[in-house]
């Protein structure tokens, strides 16, 4: 069963990085991808997925495509290395 993250996006920074954590427990993700197109997305899950190791399409974007605020659903890990992100 694949496991969901929620995760707070910011395209166009400066590198791409995994920020760490908001207080509501939300994933910070920057890439440096402009939002059009879908490339923000695309680099959001191409990030996630090389922090836990898994495929780039075990990450889906679920929810918040066009959003700041995205939920991503990933296949092939378990909820401790999720929960590691970002710590």
């Amino acid at each position: 069963m694949p496991l969901r993250l929620t995760v707070r996006a910011t395209p166009k920074a400066g590198r791409n990085e995994i920020a760490g954590r908001r207080a509501d427990g939300a994933l910070l993700v920057r890439v440096t991808a402009a939002p059009e197109d879908g490339k923000a997305n695309a680099a959001v899950c191409a990030l996630v997925s090389k922090a836990l190791g898994v495929p780039k399409r075990a990450v889906l974007v679920v929810r918040g495509e066009t959003s700041r605020d995205k939920v991503l659903e990933i296949d092939g890990t378990d909820e401790a290395s999720v929960d590691a992100l970002g710590r």
